[in-house]
């Protein structure tokens, strides 16, 4: 399958071109801020499926820069799927848990409210109204802490400042699901394929690593598995404030996910070794 990515160094999109042999393009290739662009890239490439791995992450910045992420989340991702649905391909798109406000403890499934605390959720949300509007063989993928051994992520932060510091305050009231990029890659090829010969299973889908903990959590399993001798303080979301509120529930129900595709929630601590091991090949974690 001639597979077309939006993206080319973040997280996600440099697992599709380990796992794939994709067509991948970066913001000198298809600016994400000029809709049309990428909307005529996907014509001029002919591919058999797009998957839009790219994305205005930056959720305090967006505060000050909403339009551009909305552009960047919303208006791009909805021209793309209007192309894919034009030219009858499927269309994968990453969406996030900030698309929900993180009340309660029970896990979101896909079709549960959204109600976005910040603009980043906004813009993110905005990205899927569009793309559902649009049609076509979609499948919109919400997924939750993303890490892997590129870029910049949670583990990669620990793994630098925890031991410089041997002490380290983190939230442990923000609950959800780590999801390894390299899993996350796996299942968007798995779903492309899989609407190309079922294009009734467009949909918005979750996909979360398994079990949900706390970031207080995952940064003891990171330690331990790293063998550092890191000491986590256990803090609420309050004692560490930020431009752009965090929900506190990020957990998903991902069982259609696995129900329609065969997908299950991965294991986050067997992603998280192999992580390590990438790191460690790398010999370092910048």
């Amino acid at each position: 399958m001639r597979i077309l990515v939006f993206g080319k160094t973040g997280q996600v999109a440099t697992e599709l071109a380990r796992q794939a042999d994709v067509i991948a393009l970066g913001r000198d290739q298809a600016d994400l801020s000029d809709p049309s662009a990428c909307a005529a890239a996907i014509r001029a490439h002919a591919p058999e499926a797009v998957i839009n791995a790219a994305a205005y992450t930056g959720v305090d910045k967006a505060e000050e820069e909403e339009d551009l992420a909305t552009t960047i989340n919303g208006a791009a991702p909805a021209a793309m799927a209007a192309v894919c649905a034009d030219l009858g391909i499927p269309f994968v798109h990453i969406s996030t848990d900030y698309v929900f406000d993180g009340s309660g403890e029970a896990a979101r499934g896909p079709d549960a409210p959204t109600a976005p605390l910040g603009a980043y959720g906004r813009s993110k949300l905005a990205g899927e109204t569009g793309i559902v509007a649009a049609g076509g063989a979609f499948a919109i993928l919400r997924t939750s802490w993303v890490v892997s051994a590129h870029g910049a992520n949670f583990v990669k932060t620990m793994l630098r400042v925890g031991p410089a510091r041997g002490h380290l305050r983190v939230v442990d009231d923000q609950i959800g699901g780590p999801t390894p990029a390299g899993d996350i890659a796996a299942a968007c090829l798995t779903i492309a394929a899989h609407l190309a010969e079922h294009p009734e299973a467009a949909g918005i889908y979750h996909f979360a690593g398994a079990p949900d903990t706390s970031w207080a959590g995952f940064a003891e399993a990171i330690f331990e598995m790293a063998e550092l001798a890191v000491a986590v303080e256990h803090i609420p979301t309050t004692e560490y404030p930020l431009p752009a509120p965090r929900p506190l529930n990020s957990r998903l129900d991902c069982s259609r996910t696995e129900a329609v595709f065969g997908i299950p929630r991965p294991e986050w601590r067997a992603g998280l070794a192999e992580i390590l091991n990438d790191l460690s090949r790398q010999g370092g974690t910048s």
